[in-house]
């Protein structure tokens, strides 16, 4: 994926709009331990407050962050389309972001109707304003990878789960009666994690695996239908909630629940195939996600058939350890690269190497602080007194990354202030 043969300095978006989004999914991370700490007692009651709070703390706040970051940085890669006035879009998109949340967690805190109106302004013109300015991008696309076909299906469920999401806090508003809030909120949550978050990370797997690790392409069947049909299913489970039929909204969510574990199946496969035998963390965070997302759907499908509450809580957790493991690893490749290419493409002979942004053994410590804030969060829920230990390791963690981003930058930074650079007119370094 990042060949630097295929993206120039003029594609690619300046470094710090990449990184201006990962530190502000680091800083809805910190803020997500802190609320654990602070919820403890509530976590797994899913109609609590501390539950809605860090639910969308990390939906919101971190997972958006971090996937629009990464969008930002590949649709130059993987679609070949830039972004004009990359810096501007993506201030405007941080303030609304950064301002509609923190507007709308205070709103769940107080249930003061004017706080989700004002949440619903700047959530709305941020979130629909960069999905439909990316989508309409994509779809201008004359032809498709099976990457950038699955970004443009993800990028609709988003715009699909925002408005479902307006709805929602619009009725918090008392801005009208919310008649089908239950099945409004059912129809969010399929888009926003089956829709959005889960089939993102599936497109763009599509090709980084490969890429990153020298495995097999994925089977043509999968990579080539797997977005649509989820897409299709995700429309086909609506229909059917609004319709209350019970037995096809069944036979929907069994279907999504096997898609995914297909594809984290086949991503196992791949990772077991690579030409480069060494294993670094990366490839752990990879692993951990895949095995968790497979062990989440199985609990969902168990649920289906009995009623066991642990089993929700069990599944939010590892569908929270595939979400992040993915993006962690992607970060660790992610940032490194940002920092070194563009550094490179400046001309500066002292442009870090990647290794040298991020050791190797920094990842791996943070994937082994990763790995103890989901085990501890397991464990909290039969064992309450966990959940301190969880939201204290899951501040480590983002405060962990965050640290890397901020350390990346100051590198970056410096290495323009001080390096030398290389003068193709004179062929002298000055």
């Amino acid at each position: 994926m990042f060949d630097q043969g295929g993206l120039s300095l003029d594609q690619a978006p300046p470094v710090s709009v990449v990184f201006g989004l990962f530190l502000l999914g680091g800083f809805f991370g910190i803020l997500s331990g802190a609320s654990v700490l602070y919820y403890h007692d509530t976590l797994f009651d899913s109609s609590s407050t501390g539950a809605i709070v860090i639910t969308h703390l990390l939906a919101l706040g971190v997972m958006m962050s971090f996937m629009l970051g990464a969008l930002f940085q590949m649709l130059p890669v993987i679609a070949g389309i830039v972004l004009e006035a990359p810096i501007p879009r993506s201030n405007l998109i941080k303030v609304l972001l950064f301002s509609g949340i923190l507007t709308l967690i205070a709103g769940f805190i107080t249930q003061v109707s004017m706080l989700y109106i004002f949440a619903s302004i700047f959530l709305g013109a941020s979130l629909l304003y960069i999905s439909t300015v990316m989508l309409l991008r994509l779809a201008r696309l004359p032809h498709h990878s099976a990457s950038s076909r699955g970004m443009l299906f993800a990028l609709l469920n988003m715009l699909i789960f925002v408005l479902l999401a307006l709805y929602m806090t619009t009725a918090y508003a008392q801005m009208h009666d919310g008649s089908y809030f239950v099945q409004i909120k059912q129809m969010h949550y399929s888009f926003a994690l089956f829709g959005w978050i889960s089939l993102l990370i599936l497109s763009i797997s599509f090709q980084t695996v490969e890429m990153f690790y020298v495995t097999p392409a994925y089977p043509k069947l999968l990579s080539r239908y797997a977005p649509v049909t989820l897409f299709s299913l995700l429309l086909l489970l609506s229909l059917s909630i609004m319709l209350d039929a019970t037995i096809a909204v069944l036979f929907c969510q069994i279907l999504v629940y096997l898609s995914l574990i297909t594809y984290a199946v086949a991503t196992l496969l791949r990772l077991s195939q690579r030409k480069r035998p060494l294993a670094d963390a990366t490839i752990w965070f990879w692993r951990t996600g895949m095995g968790s997302l497979i062990v989440s759907m199985l609990a969902l499908l168990t649920h289906l058939w009995v009623s066991i509450p642990q089993l929700i809580s069990v599944s939010t957790i590892l569908f929270l350890s595939f979400v992040l493991s993915v993006l962690f690893a992607m970060l660790y490749k992610i940032i490194p690269f940002l920092t070194w290419f563009h550094l490179n493409a400046q001309g500066y002979f002292s442009a870090p190497m990647m290794h040298e942004v991020i050791h190797p053994k920094t990842a791996k410590k943070h994937f082994w602080i990763h790995t103890a804030t989901m085990v501890s969060l397991l464990l909290s829920v039969s064992i309450s007194v966990a959940s301190y230990l969880a939201g204290a390791l899951m501040m480590l963690s983002f405060g962990w990354i965050t640290y890397q981003i901020l350390h990346a930058d100051r590198l970056y930074r410096h290495t323009q202030k001080t390096g030398e650079k290389f003068d193709m007119k004179m062929g002298v370094s000055i």
